[in-house]
């Protein structure tokens, strides 16, 4: 369903976040570079990662929330997050280069990060496109979109 992920057939699991370029891909990203993404953002990022245990576990201290979707909805997320890539003359997904973790990519992506369109929103955008109850709008921290995604989560 997503052909993007074909880099990744061994992986039970996909991992993607979007976010400026910059920022993402630096090792030593701090306040500037915050600064600088949130007001003047130069370019996008994908970070798709293949994982072989479940998120919670490979991301154990982490705070994860599982999501349910349809099989509609998850046909139209793996459709957004395709959409999400930006491509060469071609067509093709622009790789550029190793992620954050073994295993793990960055790709050219479409959209602009900003004070007000951030990782988060790209997120909840996501999985609004997915079906779930969702206002991207007010996702802007990581609590707030935590907290509208657990209403997609399990009953």
């Amino acid at each position: 369903m997503w052909p993007e992920s074909a880099g990744f057939r061994a992986a039970r699991f996909l991992e993607v976040g979007w976010g400026d370029r910059a920022f993402y891909q630096s090792p030593d990203a701090g306040i500037r570079l915050a600064l600088v993404a949130s007001l003047a953002s130069a370019g996008s990022v994908l970070h798709v990662a293949g994982l072989d245990r479940p998120p919670a576990e490979h991301f154990a201290h982490a705070e994860t929330t599982p999501v349910v979707l349809s099989e509609r909805g998850a046909d139209a997320l793996v459709h957004f997050v395709s959409r999400a890539y930006a491509r060469d003359a071609a067509g093709r997904p622009i790789d550029l280069g190793p992620g954050l973790y073994p295993g793990s990519r960055f790709y050219a992506a479409t959209g602009r990060y900003s004070l007000v369109y951030t990782c988060n929103s790209w997120i909840a955008g996501a999985l609004r496109a997915g079906g779930c109850p969702i206002t991207p709008a007010w996702a802007l921290t990581a609590g707030n979109l935590m907290f509208q995604a657990r209403r997609c989560g399990p009953e």
